[in-house]
């Protein structure tokens, strides 16, 4: 049976996995990125994590989801923001297939998260999806028929780039938002807090916790709401490690809907939340190769 490496290289971390051609995960970890060493040193943990992998495995592929857009016809980076720099203009599939003699694919984190929830995940089975994962930023993924939607010049759902009122989509309704707007009111270092924690505190009654996540909450319920009014799409799935607390989030989430966006629309629009976990970006990298090969 075929087995395959995939990778997933976010700003924080890069997991990585081998899996069997079923689909089936033999085996994950993850190391730090260390993204402020740039492409650079992205390159080089990748190749050591291929040439791990390939010590205990017979390989057939490699299977690369990554922060950024990608040019998936050749492998390569075509934009990325400061969080790593010097990545824009990388060639990971030229690198990989030079190093290694194996095939390479790469597609953009999203679109492999998006991949992973419509084959196996919480968009199975729709026509139609859009998967948005909520993180330091926020990132879109469009997906029709198991296929995604990558736009003319493969920028297509770039949605945290959207401007609604206020500013840019992902620096108002992110993660990376909320931490900002509890530690300025509080007084400390966004670096200093975390998800988990806003929320206990918002459950043990925080008015300021409570209403910077309400407020987190209405920002994308706006996002969504103009998201569904382009696209109309069957499905819209929620990701992130954030998305976790769907019991808190779904009714304010919800509430937001209802403010932004026509019944005519919103009653047909089915609120999801993702179901892959941190598996999502290495389960999708690897449907993306199957699709290409």
């Amino acid at each position: 049976m075929k087995e395959y490496v995939c990778v997933d290289i976010g700003g924080t971390a890069m997991k990585y996995g081998v899996v069997q051609e079923e689909g089936k995960f033999l085996e994950t970890g993850e190391i730090p990125t260390e993204a402020w060493k740039g492409g650079p040193g992205i390159l080089e943990k990748l190749e050591q994590i291929c040439e791990e992998a390939g010590r205990r495995h017979h390989l057939s592929g490699i299977c690369i989801s990554t922060a950024g857009m990608v040019d998936c016809e050749k492998g390569e980076i075509t934009f990325s923001g400061p969080q790593i720099p010097d990545y824009a203009g990388t060639g990971l599939k030229k690198r990989m297939e030079e190093r290694f003699g194996l095939p390479c694919e790469v597609e953009n984190d999203v679109n492999c998260a998006g991949l992973a929830e419509c084959l196996a995940g919480a968009a199975k089975g729709c026509a139609s999806a859009v998967c948005l994962t909520i993180g330091t930023g926020i990132g879109g993924a469009i997906l029709f028929h198991d296929r995604v939607y990558h736009g003319f010049s493969g920028s297509a759902c770039e949605v945290g780039y959207m401007n609604i009122p206020g500013g840019m989509f992902q620096d108002l309704g992110s993660a990376g938002a909320l931490l900002s707007r509890v530690a300025g009111e509080k007084g400390l270092a966004a670096a200093d807090i975390d998800g988990k924690w806003v929320f206990e505190q918002a459950e043990a009654g925080d008015g300021c916790c409570i209403r910077a996540i309400d407020e987190m909450a209405d920002v994308l319920g706006t996002g969504i709401a103009n998201i569904c009014y382009v696209l109309n799409p069957e499905i819209v799935v929620l990701g992130g490690g954030i998305m976790s607390r769907k019991e808190y989030l779904l009714p304010r989430i919800q509430a937001g809907l209802k403010k932004h966006l026509l019944p005519a629309v919103r009653e047909k629009t089915r609120i999801a939340f993702a179901q892959n976990g941190n598996q999502a970006g290495m389960l999708g990298a690897f449907f993306h190769f199957m699709a290409r090969h």
